[in-house]
């Protein structure tokens, strides 16, 4: 929602304990979200089928109509009988001052999905990304990942302001893939008290995206290059960018390529969410992403990218 005045003239600081205000707002857009939806629907783009791991709410309906049109399995998200789906909800005045609450709701029961219901149902995971979600869910999977030798991935992002040190460890340790933006790299070494050499340690290879600037990938067996950005981006909003970035070079990954090319086909995606408003708004054909692979990483890319979109 959208506030076309200040919040500011309405607040009196003296009376803050006292605070009980109303602001008419302009507008309402409702826009599909949450980390793991987004990164199924990028999959789903790229010509594969994801499988959704989640609780939801009875509200589910639309959304999950919505996500299975674009490819994505359904089948395995929980529905609670008592809880709606997990929200956020801000409202921005026109200084760009925001107030916001996140309704977790049907997401404190992601801790009662099992996962090996799931695999007997679609078969051995490439990879099962346990992405921000309720802790003790996001645990749980990560132990159960171990125990069944499934492969798994640590994306802690958004929980990572939240959890402690104890938590963030336990979710990394023995991660196929670390994936971090540059800023929760370093969050992820000031609470786990490992360096960045022990982190490599423990992980196949580390992903930090660099906003603007791309890409670094990392492992402990000296693999270390960065990739830019796609080139001619017009950037417009950049919620779900790295979420697209994830589907991309998961993508890519599943298609046998090498790190370098799943790291451009993971910037080419992201490109298309930061040009529009809302994590899955956009659009494009596969004829239209090898182009785009070609304009920014060379014919080559675009050539071995084009093979698996045919």
């Amino acid at each position: 929602m959208t506030f076309g005045g200040k919040f500011a003239d309405s607040l009196v600081v003296e009376q803050l304990d006292k605070l009980s205000v109303s602001f008419l707002v302009d507008d309402l857009e409702i826009r599909r979200g949450g980390v793991a939806p987004n990164m199924c629907f990028g999959l789903a783009h790229l010509g594969l089928r994801p499988v959704l791991v989640g609780a939801a709410g009875g509200d589910f309906a639309d959304y999950r109509s919505w996500l299975e049109r674009h490819g994505v399995d359904c089948d395995s998200v929980h529905i609670s009988e008592t809880q709606h789906t997990a929200r956020f909800v801000c409202t921005t005045d026109s200084t760009m001052a925001q107030f916001a609450s996140f309704y977790p709701g049907a997401m404190s029961e992601a801790a009662q999905i099992e996962l090996a219901p799931i695999v007997a149902r679609v078969g051995e995971p490439t990879y099962v990304l346990v992405g921000a979600d309720d802790p003790d869910a996001m645990r749980r999977h990560t132990d159960e990942c171990r125990q069944r030798g499934y492969p798994f991935i640590a994306d802690c992002s958004q929980q990572l302001a939240f959890a402690e040190g104890d938590l963030i460890r336990d979710l990394i340790d023995g991660a196929a893939i670390l994936f971090s933006n540059e800023y929760e790299s370093h969050v992820i070494e000031k609470k786990t008290g490992w360096s960045a050499e022990e982190i490599l340690d423990r992980v196949g290879f580390q992903v930090t995206t660099l906003g603007k600037d791309g890409v670094r990938v990392t492992s402990k067996d000296g693999t270390s290059f960065e990739v830019p950005a796609a080139s001619d981006v017009a950037a417009i909003e950049p919620t779900g960018v790295g979420d697209a970035f994830r589907a991309g070079f998961l993508a890519a990954l599943s298609w046998g390529t090498s790190l370098e090319r799943a790291a451009q086909v993971g910037c080419v995606l992201a490109a298309y969410v930061v040009e529009t408003v809302g994590t899955q708004e956009y659009s494009f054909t596969h004829a239209e992403f090898v182009e785009r692979v070609r304009g920014s990483y060379g014919d080559a890319a675009a050539d071995e990218v084009a093979t698996h979109l045919a």
